[in-house]
């Protein structure tokens, strides 16, 4: 005969490793679908973060050359050739100052089609190599070479497309460089007249992506729609570079955003999203490298389950529900943070094996926030001035333009645009360390008078704030003490603190404003206004 003790421990004992075999299969499968669905994210904040940087960098060099095929295009009158060479002579001065402002330039052109005029050929500029600037480089001769000679892509391919076009890394033959290039063709009454463009040097994308480095062995790379690569850390350049295609994997020729394939018989697990120019950035590690963290989890936690039952053939129900409440807290800690909440309260510290893993828990919480906060400051922070930079502005125009459409264009704003005067002869005469010195102190003024409004820094010496609230209110006592500010540094003692800052503010009014496009662009109009009148044109 059995005591109703021996009864009670029995039934106990199997109730107790019957809950806890549920649960610990619930927990299993809760932490392996968080594992993955966490990497996962991982991977999706690294690439849309390089996606951002990639996307920033590519459009900055758009605008860079679009801003030359406009005033081209409007600049050109005739093309005869005194007409022609007075007409280049004006964008090469417009040209060198753009190029200067955008990163990475290693070339810019603009090269006139033979067949529009004979002898007026264009002209090419190359980065110089030991100074800031750029030096003029002989022109190759349009006419000699075939219309399908590789050589002559960066104008053979915007000539026959007739738009502008990105083109695939490829190989200068004069500068033995490799380079990324965007190009727009030029017409004059529908008559195509030549390129302008700029080549990017290829080390400038290739140190953006190599510096994403997720997990131990992960990396990015960067393909083209059609999963051709265009820039990978494992391969040399030579490689895919100049129409070359190495064998791409079957399952990167795909538009879907998470990816998993093999790759030199290691199976790799990715995210993969679109660049503005038409290319995809791709974030890539070793499955095994992501399975292994919640896999040694569920290891630790099946360790911890054997040494529960053990403890619970002791213990009575009081403390197997003491210890499973704190296992159904955890379990909706991993649901919350499976659903993106990483602001779960887990309060159980005592000093056991379930405290220990609440508190690891909790800090992977904490260490996997933090670090998409990084993230976010990286991307929207200006390194050099400490302020907001211009895909943040571009985020916080978009933010305040679907609050102008949800209030029926019942909101106040103004936006300020302000510009540096003198930022180029401080670089030409002082150096660059001068001039950045020059761009902080006009920041700070900027700050101190605008401290309760964001500041961006949406160029290379222009700013913008963004005014709301008391700002937006007290904006003409502002403006005054700016000016006074503005008027003090001009008696400093060092040229690069005696900031001269042109500004325009403009006022959002429902009436004229259709969009916050529309406020910007009448504050960049004032700012130059007033850049006018401080020169006394």
């Amino acid at each position: 005969m059995h005591s109703i003790r021996t009864k009670f421990t029995i039934f106990t004992v199997c109730e107790i490793t019957f809950v806890i075999i549920i649960t610990s299969v619930l927990g299993f499968l809760a932490i392996g679908d968080l594992g993955k669905s966490s990497s996962n994210q991982i991977l999706y904040y690294l690439c849309e973060d390089e996606q951002r940087n990639l996307d920033a960098y590519f459009q900055s060099v758009e605008q860079s050359v679009k801003t030359i095929s406009d005033y081209a295009g409007q600049d050109l009158k005739y093309t005869s050739l005194d007409d022609l060479e007075s007409h280049l002579a004006r964008v090469e001065d417009l040209f060198e100052k753009t190029a200067r402002n955008t990163n990475g330039v290693l070339t810019y052109y603009y090269r006139i089609d033979p067949a529009a005029h004979a002898n007026a050929k264009g002209f090419w500029y190359v980065k110089n190599p030991d100074e800031n600037g750029f030096l003029p480089h002989e022109v190759t001769d349009i006419a000699q070479y075939e219309a399908d000679d590789p050589s002559m892509v960066w104008f053979s391919v915007p000539k026959n497309e007739g738009q502008p076009v990105w083109l695939k890394p490829y190989l200068t033959a004069n500068l033995d460089k490799y380079v990324l290039s965007y190009n727009i063709p030029v017409y004059k009454e529908k008559v195509f007249i030549g390129v302008i463009g700029i080549e990017i040097d290829y080390d400038t994308i290739a140190s953006s992506v190599n510096s994403v480095k997720p997990y131990k062995n992960g990396y990015a790379f960067i393909n083209d729609y059609d999963g051709n690569i265009i820039c990978h850390p494992k391969m040399a350049m030579s490689e895919f570079a100049n129409g070359k295609n190495p064998s791409t994997p079957e399952a990167l020729f795909t538009t879907d955003e998470y990816i998993t394939y093999t790759y030199n018989g290691v199976k790799m697990q990715a995210v993969q999203l679109p660049l503005h120019n038409g290319m995809r950035i791709i974030v890539t590690v070793p499955a095994s490298e992501i399975n292994a963290t919640w896999i040694d989890l569920l290891g630790k936690i099946i360790l911890l389950s054997l040494l529960m039952i053990i403890v619970f053939a002791i213990l009575t129900m009081r403390m197997a529900e003491h210890i499973t409440k704190p296992l159904r807290k955890l379990t909706r800690a991993a649901a919350q943070l499976d659903a993106g909440n990483y602001d779960f309260d887990l309060d159980y510290d005592d000093d056991d094996e379930v405290g220990a893993l609440s508190k690891t828990f909790g800090q992977m919480a904490g260490h996997i926030k933090a670090h998409i906060k990084e993230l976010n400051d990286l991307a929207y922070s200006d390194p050099l001035t400490s302020v907001h930079n211009k895909g943040a502005f571009d985020v916080y125009t978009e933010e305040l333009q679907t609050k102008l459409i949800n209030s029926r264009g019942n909101i106040k704003f103004a936006i300020g645009i302000f510009d540096c005067n003198n930022l180029k002869p401080i670089n030409d005469n002082l150096g660059h360390d001068k001039g950045d010195l020059y761009l902080k102190a006009t920041a700070s003024v900027i700050c101190h008078v605008f401290s309760h409004s964001p500041v961006f820094r949406v160029g290379g010496d222009e700013f913008a704030v963004i005014l709301q609230n008391d700002d937006y209110h007290n904006r003409k006592k502002l403006m005054r003490l700016f000016n006074e500010k503005v008027a003090k540094a001009a008696s400093e003692n060092e040229r690069w603190n005696q900031v001269s800052i042109a500004v325009g503010i403009a006022v959002f009014d429902p009436k004229t404003d259709k969009s916050v496009n529309d406020v910007c662009c009448r504050a960049d109009d004032l700012m130059y206004e007033n850049k006018r009148m401080q020169k006394g044109e």
